[in-house]
């Protein structure tokens, strides 16, 4: 994988200041930070789906019972997640893709830690843009995600007295830069798992629960979307590959078929496995860890000839052009919510999609 070639940018003169909000998860930058972080997760009614001070109590719960388990996972990449600096590495290279739009400035701004959305709003009205684009690095639309990081962003704008015109980019599933950059990447793993048997790749999403999904949810359909793109961007006949969900906490049924039920299968059919991190663009404790070595080590344990963790797409060029591209397309077109495609992509059934009636609209 190559990262984004630099390009001297012009003086900037009188031109438009473009501030470009980039949402993530974020993750706990040492030991300490693990159990706040863990309790802004548990703590979000996106996540947890009931009202407080029943959500409050649960967040403390979980939160004190899952610490000890997350420090030791994070031990094995130095102390903290590698979330936080590999964004960063992304905004820098989205700067340097849309040096011609205008003065643009990305903002790395993280749902559970810090940098946070009262501190980055704060610091987007004090640089004082023209215009502000929200560009969720959650490929695909979930109400947990992207609704959840958008109703703080709101909040937090609406405190600061931040009132620029905003836009959102909802979703970008099968943009085509996306596509491509994952497809490249999977012609490596392939190569080499192929001297092992014909390689199986799964599609590995973060899960959700059930109950999210038959509410109205559209991400489990956009993921399978972006792995039917990214399956017909690679053009290989018989290609053995499955959608699958990882990262399944607590007791309630998840969406599947889940990772861990695809390296069993794996493993009772001998196959080499290529694993693909479909809905993450950075590295982190998902991708690291759960992929690259718990599902490894996993599937050295039930026979897998040879298992592949494809790394996501971070600076790939094909996929920075890609958001350059969602930049330029949604300073083209009209209203707060873009997904791409100026229509909205999801079947009218999904009631969560921020352009469904009465849906997310971006504050600004």
């Amino acid at each position: 994988m190559t990262d984004s070639v630099s390009v001297a940018r012009p003086a900037t003169g009188g031109r438009r200041k473009i501030a470009i909000v980039l949402f993530n998860l974020g993750g706990p930058d040492r030991p300490e930070a693990v159990r706040p972080f863990l309790f802004n997760l548990f703590n979000d009614p996106a996540i947890i789906r009931v009202p407080n001070p029943v959500r409050f109590l649960l967040a403390k719960l979980i939160s004190g019972r899952r610490a000890k388990v997350a420090v030791e996972i994070y031990a094995k990449m130095g102390g903290g997640s590698p979330l936080l600096p590999n964004t960063e590495a992304q905004a820098r290279a989205l700067e340097t893709a849309l040096w011609d739009e205008g003065e643009v400035r990305c903002f790395t701004c993280m749902r559970y830690w810090h940098p946070m959305s009262e501190e980055v709003a704060l610091a987007v009205r004090d640089w004082n843009p023209d215009e502000i684009l929200l560009l969720p690095l959650y490929p695909q639309f979930s109400t947990t995600t992207t609704a959840s990081s958008l109703r703080v962003w709101n909040q937090a704008a609406a405190q600061a007295g931040l009132d620029k015109p905003t836009r959102l980019v909802c979703c970008y599933p099968t943009e085509p830069g996306f596509i491509r950059a994952n497809a490249d990447l999977i012609r490596t793993g392939l190569a080499e798992a192929a001297p092992h048997g014909k390689p199986r790749v799964l599609f590995s999403a973060h899960g959700l629960p059930e109950k999210v999904v038959k509410d109205g949810d559209p991400y489990q359909w956009q993921c399978e979307r972006t792995a039917e793109a990214v399956v017909k961007e690679l053009g290989i006949p018989g290609l053995d590959w499955v959608s699958c969900y990882q990262s399944r906490v607590g007791p309630m049924t998840w969406i599947g078929p889940s990772t861990e039920e695809e390296v069993h299968r794996a493993g009772k059919d001998r196959v080499p496995l290529v694993v693909v991190p479909i809905a993450f663009v950075s590295e982190h404790s998902e991708t690291l860890v759960e992929i690259g070595d718990e599902y490894r080590h996993l599937a050295g344990e039930l026979g897998v000839p040879h298992f592949v963790a494809v790394p996501t797409v971070m600076t790939h060029p094909a996929f920075i052009q890609g958001l350059a591209n969602l930049v330029r397309q949604v300073r083209a077109g009209g209203g707060s919510v873009c997904n791409a495609f100026g229509t909205r992509q999801c079947p009218s059934s999904f009631s969560g999609c921020p352009h469904a009636a009465g849906g997310l609209r971006a504050a600004g």
